[in-house]
């Protein structure tokens, strides 16, 4: 019997709802989608047509992606990405992030801002109460392009430093600089036991 976790199928991706200054991180959205879709992943993300997470969308719906969107009646419906091979509505935020993390098989994090890092950590948090009961948790990635969450890393050396954060929970967090790097990553990765 096989007892090695299979490799993930469903990525979820947490990123911005608007178009960044620097089209680095455009180029970047617009590659993982490319990527995705050429591993044969199924993209689970917040459903909306609005910003980088349109980016996302249309490079793997262009591309013969699958692609899962997960929107919220807190949001105007006029913002739904029409199209998508599914749209899950939730009556608000909360179950909103709760659907998107219970369908994911891998987490990514990459540039945004406040609904994004919500996300993150809510995620974490989900990651962190799994190891403890030490059952298999989803790793979670963060793409760090050109050094945009520096500072989250820097809070988590603080937080390790001052024992608010294990050294073992620590670990549930990783870091990726690049589009290359993280699909690699996800390659790769398995659920962890901690």
């Amino acid at each position: 019997m096989n007892t090695t976790p299979a490799q993930p199928t469903k990525v979820l991706v947490y990123l911005g709802a608007h178009i960044p200054v620097d089209r680095t991180y455009v180029d970047a959205v617009r590659a993982l989608g490319e990527g995705l879709v050429a591993g044969g992943y199924t993209l689970v993300f917040g459903g909306s047509n609005e910003g980088t997470m349109t980016v996302l969308a249309d490079a793997v719906m262009h591309n013969g992606g699958r692609a899962i969107g997960v929107f919220t009646k807190a949001l105007p419906e006029r913002w739904i990405y029409p199209g998508l091979t599914q749209t899950i509505v939730t009556e608000d935020l909360a179950e909103r992030k709760s659907t998107m993390f219970s369908l994911a098989d891998v987490i990514l994090v990459l540039p945004g801002s406040f609904g994004t890092w919500d996300e993150c950590f809510d995620a974490l948090e989900r990651l962190k109460i799994e190891a403890i009961h030490k059952r298999p948790v989803k790793p979670l990635v963060i793409l760090n392009l050109n050094g945009f969450y520096d500072g989250i890393a820097a809070l988590l050396q603080r937080s390790i430093e001052q024992r608010y954060t294990t050294q073992k929970i620590a670990s549930i967090l990783h870091f990726c600089s690049d589009v290359p790097e993280i699909l690699a990553w996800i390659r790769q990765v398995r659920p962890q036991k901690t």
